[in-house]
């Protein structure tokens, strides 16, 4: 996890609390009584499917805000900062688990970015709603038996909690609204989603486009006309959307002055910190936590 200044990043090793936990996935059940206490908002550095079956609460993802109305389940992307606010009966489970882990019983290298709901190319993540009480009782059985398998670890265990979560994730792409769905696995909205964890990756460096385009093997030119035709907006435009909100949670969230949030997003010219965030936002980083700090 990140020093408290920051907004924390937690990694899946932070989620363990039984001797049986594993460093790569977790299956267990999620209530209000959590073993742990994590920071609000914080982010992961892997991948989190919570499906809740009672309760009440909003999830806020990035800068979108969603209701929770069980049976539901909601889903994180790596680098994703989130805030949950529940009530006292929620009750659900939580499955997570490395990019790694999946990697190892998936030859499908994109698998994880052709799913509507991971790194989703409309930067929107509503949950899915369930309708059908067989759906819901299917997913409860699944992860009931991710837990006894990471709790027995009998005999390829890892490739039958593999299993499980594929089967998960797979029938959440059936429930899943078809106009949100956009034809994800088309190999344009692949590329714009491999940029989206590039960029989670690697926004407190700073990098041009020219750099993104590079991480992605591809020309400058060419990765700039595909990112807006399918998002409607350039590269350089979503990085700096990106950048923007990431300054203004550290202003809210942490206590960083003006000139460490500089620094740790990597602008060397402080003077032009103050002037891009003023561009985007019509007042100073410091006037913006003053106002924000008197609501």
């Amino acid at each position: 996890m990140q020093n408290q200044n920051h907004i924390p990043v937690y990694s899946l090793e932070s989620f363990q609390k039984k001797k049986w936990a594993l460093p790569y996935v977790q299956v267990e059940r999620f209530d209000a009584h959590r073993h742990f206490q994590v920071a609000y908002p914080h982010r992961h550095d892997f991948y989190e499917i919570l499906f809740l079956y009672q309760g009440t609460g909003y999830h806020i993802i990035d800068t979108n805000k969603y209701e929770i109305k069980p049976p539901c389940v909601f889903f994180l992307s790596p680098g994703q900062a989130h805030k949950l606010e529940l009530s006292q009966d929620i009750e659900g489970f939580i499955f997570l688990f490395t990019a790694e882990f999946y990697a190892l019983f998936e030859s499908n290298k994109n698998k994880l970015l052709e799913y509507p709901f991971f790194f989703s190319v409309s930067q929107e993540n509503p949950p899915v709603y369930i309708s059908k009480r067989s759906d819901s009782d299917f997913l409860h059985q699944l992860c009931v038996r991710g837990i006894y398998a990471i709790q027995e670890k009998s005999d390829f265990f890892d490739e039958y909690l593999y299993s499980i979560l594929h089967t998960f994730l797979l029938t959440c792409v059936q429930l899943y609204p078809k106009e949100l769905q956009q034809k994800q696995q088309a190999r344009s909205h692949i590329l714009v989603k491999k940029f989206f964890l590039a960029l989670e990756h690697s926004l407190t460096k700073n990098l041009s486009v020219h750099e993104y385009a590079k991480l992605l093997a591809m020309s400058p030119n060419h990765f700039t006309y595909s990112v807006k035709s399918i998002m409607g907006k350039t590269p350089i435009k979503i990085i700096q959307e990106k950048q923007i909100a990431e300054i203004k949670r550290l202003l809210l969230h942490s206590t960083l002055s003006v000139s460490e949030i500089s620094d740790y997003m990597n602008f060397t010219d402080k003077s032009y910190f103050t002037k891009f965030f003023k561009k985007h936002l019509g007042q100073t980083p410091l006037a913006y936590r003053t106002q924000a700090m008197q609501v």
